[in-house]
């Protein structure tokens, strides 16, 4: 009804200036579901709505506003603050009680659904199934594996957007991992990308294929898993599409991946070992090849002085973007970028809005693609005008264009 109002209000009409909106805040239930309320209003930052709210919404499109008496905006907090506060009791009550509130079948999908959850509240320490065990819903429970599952699932999958990545994992769900070595030696970067989704370290088993059918061990949570992979999949807005390498690749044009994920795609990382590079530019001699990893929104207690590289896009078509501060034009380095049409080198751009997101995960970054040299001004570091081969997808142009603004 609330929203109903407001597009009749927003409705254009000759002579109106602007819409205002008063909203008398009353007594509400702890289960009224404020922060997606609000989400709403907002889109999509990669703030927290407590902070926007905190912030008096600095997010908002320009001409907009939002404000909130201070006794509203003390109950709406408070609200957030108790519904985020989501512990081990509360889900298994309300796994316990979801019969009394549906008749759709439990599974992860309408729990969440129904309940106003995310599933970055749901899987934080415990697996669904687990917590379906201990709410007596269901009589077995295997845990091997369960931590893995949990890590893949809250600190790799949910900030993951592929396609074509999920679509891998499914088939292998489908097969019930079992693969013939054609198969693993034809997607073995695919493999390792799986592998150390779920395990830290390499040679942790005698063999990849042995880590990956390990994954593969515990049936109910591969059940779990299908499930997630299934609603992730159902989140992807974007088309994905190849990278126009002299060699195969699985990372995809336009998706969002880990770090380690985007390593192992290009073949830094190996069952034996794992790459240990963390800088914002990695070479990849033999591939003729140097990925770019930008951060926009850089902040003082992430970033040295020495580090606040200028990075941002100009239009949808051109990145400015600051080299490490060793860097001159004439040097082995800086001639690289400017001959890079000469020498056929790959350059690929990975960009990011910030650290963290709302939910203080560490960000994925968004492929976007094969860029070329324009021009530079500058030296130590040298400022270089990267034109993209592909346009900047309009999901991430949007908070790239709001941080331009800002």
């Amino acid at each position: 009804m609330f929203l109903q109002q407001l597009g009749r209000g927003l409705r254009f009409a000759e002579n109106k200036e602007c819409l205002t909106v008063l909203d008398f805040v009353g007594n509400a239930r702890d289960e009224y579901d404020f922060e997606g309320k609000f989400r709403n209003l907002i889109g999509k930052t990669s703030n927290s709505v407590k902070d926007e709210i905190e912030n008096e919404f600095p997010h908002l499109p320009l001409g907009c506003s939002i404000v909130l008496e201070k006794k509203a905006k003390e109950h709406i907090l408070n609200n957030i603050k108790k519904a985020t506060t989501l512990g081990r009791r509360k889900l298994i009550s309300k796994i316990r009680n979801y019969e009394n509130q549906t008749r759709l079948p439990l599974t992860i999908r309408n729990f969440t659904k129904i309940n106003h959850l995310s599933l970055e509240s749901l899987y934080k320490k415990d697996s669904f199934s687990k917590l379906c065990y201990e709410a007596n819903i269901v009589e077995d429970f295997n845990e091997v594996n369960e931590k893995e599952l949990i890590r893949a699932i809250s600190k790799k999958w949910l900030l993951t957007r592929s396609h074509s990545y999920f679509e891998f994992i499914l088939e292998l769900i489908d097969n019930n991992f079992d693969f013939t070595k054609e198969v693993m030696e034809k997607n073995k970067k695919s493999f390792l990308m799986l592998y150390y989704d779920f395990f830290q370290y390499p040679n942790m088993f005698n063999s990849l294929d042995e880590g990956i059918k390990y994954i593969g061990n515990n049936k109910i949570l591969i059940k779990e898993l299908k499930e997630v992979i299934e609603i992730l999949i159902d989140k992807i807005t974007h088309i994905e599409s190849d990278l126009d390498l002299p060699y195969f690749c699985p990372i995809k044009l336009h998706s969002r991946y880990t770090r380690e994920q985007i390593l192992s795609g290009f073949g830094q990382n190996s069952f034996q070992k794992k790459s240990s590079s963390r800088e914002g530019v990695l070479n990849i001699k033999d591939k003729n090849t140097e990925l770019l990893f930008v951060t926009l929104e850089k902040t003082e207690d992430k970033y040295s002085p020495t580090t606040m590289y200028d990075d941002y896009a100009i239009n949808d078509r051109l990145f400015h973007w600051q080299s490490q501060n060793s860097t001159k034009p004439d040097s082995p380095k800086g001639l690289s970028y400017i001959n890079q049409q000469k020498e056929n080198k790959n350059i690929i751009l990975f960009v990011r809005e910030s650290n963290h997101n709302e939910n203080k995960n560490v960000m994925t970054y968004v492929c976007l693609g094969k860029v070329i040299y324009k021009n530079h001004y500058g030296s130590q570091p040298m400022s270089i005008t990267w034109e993209l081969e592909n346009k900047i997808p309009p999901f991430l142009w949007k908070n790239i264009a709001k941080m331009a603004v800002g």
